[in-house]
């Protein structure tokens, strides 16, 4: 189990290793037909099983598309498509995606209640820290810890996430934000899984 002080502990030294991307979205949005099958033109993903970028962190999409070439983040589907990226593609990518706004969705009522409890103050029995502690309030994230931003994210690619997590799966020894993510999924049950998932779905940003 990982407390709240370890995960703090963690986000300062996340915090000293970030390095912020820089991108120009004009560009990204020029160079993005490539991600629209998947993640949509605008970054808002049709396809529950991907992730919509629209409105997520450049500095988060610069590295996990690095993890994803560099093969220390097995994505599949991925490998062939940012293969030939430049590290000014994928900085502008970012920029582009960044730029847009999240779209959401719907949170499943039978789930709200719980969602929002370990969303807000984690399961103390068990030794879930509470989601917002790393994620925000209003799940906007923490750019300079590399958190990302999660509101209105597809449900399924979180709850599919966070299962891959609580079974072990980083991206590597180095990789401090998957190992801590390690740790908070560790004692989710599926039901507090699907719970969140559906919770952040529904989760809307100042703004949006």
């Amino acid at each position: 189990m990982k407390s709240l002080s370890r995960v703090f502990a963690s986000f300062l030294v996340v915090v000293s290793l970030h390095a912020a991307a820089e991108g120009d979205a004009a560009a990204g949005q020029a160079k993005s037909a490539i991600c629209a099958a998947c993640h949509g033109a605008d970054g808002n993903s049709m396809v529950p099983q991907w992730p919509s970028l629209a409105g997520q962190h450049p500095a988060y999409l610069v590295r996990h598309v690095t993890l994803i070439q560099a093969n220390h983040r097995p994505v599949p589907e991925m490998t062939a498509i940012v293969a030939g990226l430049s590290g000014q593609d994928i900085a502008d990518l970012a920029a582009w995606f960044g730029s847009q706004q999240i779209r959401g969705g719907v949170a499943d009522e039978a789930l709200v209640e719980m969602g929002r409890l370990i969303w807000r103050a984690g399961n103390e029995k068990t030794g879930v820290p509470a989601c917002a502690a790393c994620h925000g309030p209003a799940g906007e994230g923490n750019p300079l810890a590399v958190y990302p931003a999660l509101a209105g994210q597809q449900s399924i690619y979180i709850t599919s996430l966070l299962k891959r997590y609580r079974s072990g799966e980083n991206w590597g020894p180095k990789d401090l934000p998957s190992q801590v993510m390690n740790g908070v999924a560790a004692a989710l049950t599926d039901h507090e899984i699907d719970a969140v998932g559906s919770y952040i779905q529904g989760l809307r940003r100042a703004g949006n």
